[in-house]
C-alpha cells in the first residue's frame, strides 16, 4: 500500500531549507514521488512507515516533524465533502493540516480565529488524523494559522486542499 509523507516546517522563510527533487532521487529505492516544494511525497513501494521515517530521517540535512499517511486514509478522506456548506471565493483558500496522531479531544468547532466578519482562519472540522479549515488570503493570515496547533494542542503541518486532490488523483492513478 502506498504512503504519503508530509514534513513539518520546511522550506519556510529560509528555515530549513532542501530540494525535495534531490530527496525524492536519493530515496528512489521506495519509489517516491515529490509533490511541490513543501515536503510532500507519495512512496509508491511497499515499506513500513519505520523504515521510511529512518530514511528520511537518514537523508534530511535537518531535523523535523514527519507525518506519515496510508494512502487510504487520504482517498477516504476526499470521498466525502469536509467542506460540505463553507464559502468558496477568490480570497479563501480551503486546507488540511495533518496531525501526528488522533486527538484525545475535539476542540469546539468551528474554530474561528480573528472572529467576525473578515475572520482569517476557520477550522471546520476534524475526522481522524486531519483537521479541515479555510483561511483568507490576508497579509495576517500567517500568524493565525500558526496558532491552530496551539489550540487543538498538537503539531500540525498544513498543505492546501488542492495539493491533497493532487495526492489523491496520483494514488488513483496507479502510478502508486
Amino acid at each position: 500500500m502506498a504512503l504519503v509523507v508530509f514534513l513539518r516546517g520546511v522550506n519556510v522563510g529560509g528555515h530549513r531549507t532542501f530540494r525535495p527533487s534531490v530527496l525524492a532521487r536519493e530515496l528512489a529505492a521506495f519509489g517516491v514521488i515529490n509533490i511541490g516544494a513543501a515536503g510532500t511525497f507519495v512512496i509508491t513501494k511497499p515499506t513500513s512507515q519505520a523504515e521510511l521515517r529512518v530514511a528520511l530521517l537518514q537523508k534530511l540535512p535537518f531535523e523535523t516533524e514527519i507525518m506519515i499517511c496510508s494512502a487510504k486514509e487520504l482517498v477516504d478522506i476526499v470521498s466525502v465533502d469536509p467542506f460540505a456548506g463553507e464559502p468558496l471565493a477568490p480570497d479563501i483558500v480551503r486546507f488540511i493540516s495533518v496531525l501526528p496522531q488522533r486527538l484525545k479531544s475535539l476542540p469546539r468547532l468551528p474554530l474561528v480565529l480573528n472572529p467576525g466578519d473578515q475572520w482569517l482562519v476557520k477550522l471546520v472540522g476534524v475526522k481522524g488524523r486531519f483537521a479541515f479549515g479555510l483561511y483568507r488570503r490576508a497579509l495576517k493570515t500567517i500568524a493565525y494559522l500558526g496558532q491552530v496547533e496551539k489550540r487543538i494542542g498538537v503539531k500540525v503541518t498544513t498543505r492546501n486542499w488542492n495539493t491533497i486532490q493532487a495526492i489523491v488523483k496520483i494514488l488513483k492513478s496507479g502510478a502508486a
